[in-house]
């Protein structure tokens, strides 16, 4: 079977528009109310029936095609990050200390693209399609507060499929994995207690300093000597603060960082040996380690039969050659949807070495090759029909 979708020059005239609009006027998470105001507005404009304030700023709509028959969930995120833009472009952010550098901007035009096409698709296909405009996947929040507020449910989602605009990829590529695709998300909080005194004479002191720099460093062997070599962990500490003059020592030391996985089994046993090591290690330097660890995501999980769609629709719009599989590490909170409902999460080539425009996402001077835009809604499309015709 070959694709269906085809786009007009006014959809994609609107699509490049629309993310250009979002772009200048990005919104945090759980503050996405313009953003929020310009999907159901066009929702609405094209005979969509709507519900807002999901999940606080969510936008979620739905439509039959066909009989009745599955229902399949289409999600697009729409939070930016407070990171101030540094764009050479006419379509910079106009909020101070926001932007969108990891291209929800991108992913709202696409579904509000798809929800067109779709209104004009004469398809052998049976069921109902489901958006989902979702607020703060950047705080890892919002996936699970959709879920709780019922948006998997009436009608009750079969699939869920999302995507994401990748700058690692040339833009024409598109990454479909089966298993194990984006990484879990934990966040940890390490405080080092000790005892202060004066720099000069040490041996009065317990040194909180001394023993959050070996706990970095002991932090690195669950890696290396506590997960299978076969399989991606990893451990980072991101922040040491301690201290505030030079022949003081601190009482205290403050490390954060985040932990990764792909599989169930290492992300369930990191917790253990993160405190272990950590209390070990400053034990032995007459210190005590208070650690806190916040559970964000679980690893993004593709469901083997979904993937197998999603790559079949791909090879029909952008060719075999040009679908390949990759993993990364960065996490994605569309896992919660992936933990309740089979689907696929992918993404869509948008590098142009040429253009310059290869910034990796969460720079302040990310930016994409818009051509990925219709690449993205005419996949996006094609896979919701594909699954409803049950091909």
């Amino acid at each position: 079977m070959t694709e269906r979708v085809q786009l007009t020059s006014a959809d994609r005239d609107e699509l490049v528009a629309t993310r250009r609009d979002l772009h200048r006027h990005p919104e945090p998470a759980y503050e996405e109310v313009r953003t929020a105001g310009v999907v159901e507005a066009r929702l609405r404009e094209i005979g969509y029936e709507t519900t807002t304030g999901v999940a606080k700023t969510g936008v979620v709509a739905t439509r039959s095609v066909g009989a009745p028959g599955r229902c399949v969930m289409l999600r697009a995120d729409m939070d930016a990050l407070p990171m101030q833009e540094r764009g050479g472009h006419d379509y910079v952010s106009t909020v101070p200390n926001v932007m969108h550098a990891c291209g929800h901007d991108c992913h709202t035009a696409i579904a509000l693209t798809t929800a067109r096409v779709m209104q004009r698709i004469d398809a052998p296909a049976n069921g109902s399609i489901k958006l989902v405009f979702q607020p703060a996947e950047e705080i890892g929040a919002g996936a699970r507060e959709m879920i709780e507020a019922g948006v998997l449910e009436n009608p009750k989602v079969d699939a869920a499929f999302g995507l994401h605009v990748w700058n690692h990829l040339e833009t024409g590529k598109v990454a479909v994995t089966s298993g194990p695709f984006m990484g879990s998300v934990d966040v940890f909080r390490i405080r080092i207690v000790g005892a202060g005194g004066h720099a000069a004479i040490p041996q009065d002191a317990r040194d909180p300093v001394l023993a959050a720099a070996h706990v970095t460093t002991a932090l690195q062997q669950i890696a290396s000597r506590n997960v299978d070599p076969l399989k991606a962990v990893v451990v980072t500490v991101a922040s040491i603060q301690a201290g505030d003059t030079f022949n003081i020592i601190p009482e205290d030391a403050l490390l954060t960082g985040t932990l990764r996985a792909l599989d169930d089994d290492v992300w369930n046993m990191l917790p253990e040996a993160v405190t272990r090591v950590t209390e070990n290690t400053a034990k032995a330097f007459g210190c005590k380690a208070e650690v806190e660890i916040d559970r964000v995501n679980k690893p993004t999980i593709n469901d083997p039969t979904m993937a197998d769609l999603v790559r079949q629709v791909a090879s029909d719009v952008v060719g075999s050659e040009n679908v390949v599989e990759t993993r990364t590490m960065g996490g994605e909170d569309f896992g919660e949807f992936l933990m309740r409902v089979p689907g696929c999460f992918f993404f869509v080539g948008s590098r142009n070495e040429e253009r310059g425009l290869v910034h990796p996402h969460h720079s302040p001077e990310f930016d994409i090759d818009e051509d990925a835009l219709e690449i993205g809604a005419r996949l996006l499309s094609d896979v919701a029909l594909r699954f409803l015709a049950g091909s």
